[in-house]
């Protein structure tokens, strides 16, 4: 056989061979089976936003007066009483100073006695005509500085007497010892904050507010807690206290949610879920599950009714809630949307609809 023969036989013997092994039929791609949802009315739609119970009233107590700390009396989490000591600082400075104030006192004392006695004896010369109105003058305003004097050096020794007290740090009411930033031995400013004091009474709860959201949120707004503890229990509340500017680290907005009912059993620290109904605002919603996205862009698979194939929909979607995703543009009451399985979807590929428990759903078009 000639070599320029080869090249022309091979193909077809290659070709006759494959024959051989098939029966020439071409095999059909199956059509994988996708769960399918319509989006829900935003009216089904709750946003939930995790929080932490604090105190309504939260107070960040310090010295008034800086110095060394001496003692610490309590630790994070104590219970304290109103006027209870805390903490003290060294006491010997401010003693010191309590006692050049005092001996200051005495030496104004001492001092307006002598210029009150000098002004008298002028005064009697005067009286007797031996000495010029201008010299009695002169022992007069003596004497009136003398009392000046004694009026500053005793408010000084007021101060003095005061910062002696401002050397022990108290409670300024009933409740608990949230943080500590202090310890035995070091040296702390006037007003560093050395204790949180988280006073009994209402309890709260602190969370954070997306930016691009915080126009939907408002001040006295109607939601639900839940505590961590309580799993499925929902107690009422409101909205209380809403920052006017964003956090310039998270770039979120820093909420507190109020009960309405005072004796929620709610304890310091406890981890809650602040559920918030949209309202309408959002006019659909969708599983979490049906949400994917490329290069930071979300979208969704849309099912077409009458050919069963999937088509890619970009979205644009609000703040994430517990189990749904608020869809703001881009899908209708009537779309089917694929709602399992979205990442080994392709473009244009056939599948069968089901609904969550297997059967077969009947798309309708739309005429």
């Amino acid at each position: 056989m000639s070599r320029h023969a080869l090249p022309r036989i091979l193909p077809l013997t290659l070709a006759l061979l494959l024959a051989a092994c098939g029966n020439g039929e071409q095999v059909q791609q199956s059509i994988r089976p996708a769960m399918v949802v319509q989006p829900q009315p935003a009216a089904d739609a709750v946003e939930a936003y995790p929080g932490e119970v604090r105190a309504r009233f939260e107070s960040e107590l310090a010295f008034r007066i800086g110095g060394k700390v001496s003692k610490r009396l309590v630790d994070s989490g104590a219970r304290v009483k109103k006027d209870q000591p805390l903490a003290e600082l060294d006491p010997e400075d401010v003693r010191l100073q309590l006692e050049a104030s005092r001996a200051q006192v005495a030496a104004a004392e001492a001092n307006l006695k002598l210029v009150r006695a000098e002004r008298d004896r002028y005064r009697t010369l005067l009286d007797r005509q031996l000495i010029s109105h201008s010299q009695f003058d002169t022992v007069e305003n003596q004497y009136r500085a003398g009392e000046a004097r004694l009026k500053q050096i005793r408010a000084e020794f007021n101060v003095a007497n005061n910062q002696a007290g401002y050397a022990v740090l108290r409670s300024q009411a009933d409740g608990v010892i949230s943080t500590r930033r202090v310890e035995v031995g070091q040296v702390v400013a006037a007003g560093q904050t050395v204790f949180t004091l988280a006073a009994d009474g209402e309890r709260e709860v602190l969370i954070s507010l997306p930016e691009q959201s915080i126009d939907r949120f408002r001040i006295g707004q109607d939601v639900s807690v839940e505590l961590w503890s309580q799993p499925g229990q929902r107690f009422p509340g409101r909205i209380r206290e809403l920052s006017p500017a964003a956090d310039p680290q998270s770039r979120t907005y820093a909420a507190r949610v109020s009960f309405k009912d005072a004796k929620v059993p709610a304890e310091l620290g406890q981890s809650a879920r602040v559920f918030v109904q949209v309202n309408g605002e959002v006019p659909l919603s969708v599983p979490l599950s049906a949400l994917t996205a490329e290069a930071g862009s979300p979208y969704v698979w849309v099912v077409d009714p009458e050919s069963s194939r999937v088509k890619r929909t970009p979205v644009r979607i609000g703040a994430y809630g517990e189990d749904r995703v608020p869809v703001l543009e881009g899908l209708k009451a009537e779309d089917w949307v694929v709602a399992a399985g979205v990442q080994v979807l392709r473009e244009g590929q056939e599948v069968r609809p089901v609904d969550r428990a297997n059967r077969a759903v009947k798309m309708l078009a739309k005429e």
